[in-house]
């Protein structure tokens, strides 16, 4: 029978391939995936499949109930793009001017998409219920997921897994981790509030940009100095405003950026040890500051058993090649909190695109499509297996 499910997923290839297409050319920001949503909810109207619409916001829950008992699992991808300009010379780039899915977000929804079409044709014979959860709003927090889960996306759901195509790793590549996947991810801003003035008399300022720039360099130590080496953590400042005239000081600077971790005891750590240095800092120079810190995703943490699922499925797929168990990831995923409800793992499927080796939400993205009935092939894979645990 998973057999046949493999070979009616190679047969839908070619539609598979037209709608990421179509998706790749009208992507939508977080938040605001009306028309996608619309296409994901008409698209399960047509091949007959009961869904909820605006889930959480625009999530869209579909629920395809087998005719054999078995357990309800949850499948997910997401659907939103990001506000970048595709600078990509292909048929079907972006249409929308400065927003592009520039993170293979277009690929899991039409992995999904296809692998229920192909799903509804084996519903007298399936055990258990598979939910498709198309999730918005993955790229900014507070994302798309938490919201979809406090809707009752998860009600009644047994375990759930996911994947995200991965253009920086070879095609036919499977890889996940039992235990941290993926990093924490939160975002901080501190403004400094100093005391302008002539750039001639920097002894009648308080140089928020000198401040800041001792900032900058003092939170580095917080990784170098003050964590334990084998505790992993990333400090980055992203954004560093002042000023607007050469020979002006300026009275203010704003400094925003991000933080990954891995553990959530590090997490509280570096808050402390940021909070410690800006005012340190600023009470040596006399100014003042504000400091907002605000806690993003949490990390992915797979479940140990469903992990090595995927892991065991995946190898016996003629597609794959190699199946790795990897070192966490710094990136974050909103998946995380589908983990923290419920067994399940996440995994990456290897997407990497000849002759176009960018990386993830850079404007020339893109991913090797044959990677997509990859994915919906593991996904439906660990399905069957979990439903025999």
């Amino acid at each position: 029978m998973l057999q046949e499910i493999h070979n009616a997923i190679d047969a839908v290839y070619p539609e598979m391939l037209e709608t990421r297409r179509y998706l790749h050319q009208y992507p939508e920001l977080s938040f605001k995936e009306f028309k996608t949503a619309k296409y994901i909810a008409d698209f399960y109207e047509k091949i007959g499949i009961p869904y909820q619409k605006n889930v959480g916001g625009n999530g869209i829950v579909a629920t395809l109930k087998g005719r054999k008992p078995g357990k309800t699992i949850a499948l997910r991808a997401d659907f939103d793009a990001l506000p970048i300009q595709d600078e990509k010379d292909v048929p079907y780039k972006s249409k929308i001017d400065g927003v592009m899915h520039a993170c293979g977000h277009d690929g899991h929804t039409s992995t999904l998409l296809y692998l229920a079409k192909v799903m509804k044709s084996y519903q007298e014979e399936l055990p258990g219920t598979i939910v498709f959860l198309h999730q918005h709003a993955e790229e900014y927090a507070p994302g798309g997921a938490k919201p979809m889960i406090d809707a009752g996306a998860l009600k009644d759901v047994d375990a759930v897994f996911g994947t995200h195509l991965w253009a920086t790793t070879p095609l036919g590549f499977i890889q996940t981790a039992k235990g941290v996947l993926m990093a924490g991810a939160d975002r901080f801003e501190i403004v400094i509030q100093g005391q302008g003035g002539h750039g001639a008399y920097p002894h009648e300022t308080k140089d928020s940009i000198v401040i800041g720039s001792q900032i900058v360099t003092q939170l580095q130590q917080i990784i170098s100095r003050r964590l334990d080496p084998l505790e992993t953590a990333v400090i980055t400042v992203g954004i560093f405003e002042a000023g607007n005239a050469f020979n002006i000081i300026a009275d203010t600077a704003r400094l925003i950026g991000t933080v990954r971790y891995l553990n959530t005891e590090i997490q509280d750590r570096i808050i402390k040890e940021m909070e410690k240095i800006i005012k340190g800092i600023c009470i040596a120079n006399g100014c003042n500051y504000t400091f907002n810190y605000e806690k993003g995703y949490p990390p992915v943490i797979n479940h140990d058993k469903e992990a090595e699922l995927v892991m065991k499925v995946s190898q016996k797929l003629a597609e794959v090649e190699t199946v790795e168990e990897i070192i966490p990831v710094m990136g974050g995923e909103d998946f995380a909190y589908y983990l923290l409800e419920k067994p399940g793992a996440f995994f990456f499927t290897g997407a990497e695109k000849e002759g176009n080796r960018y990386p993830h939400h850079h404007p020339h993205f893109d991913f090797d499509e044959r990677a997509m009935p990859i994915a919906a092939k593991t996904l439906i894979s660990a399905y069957y297996a979990y439903q025999e645990e």
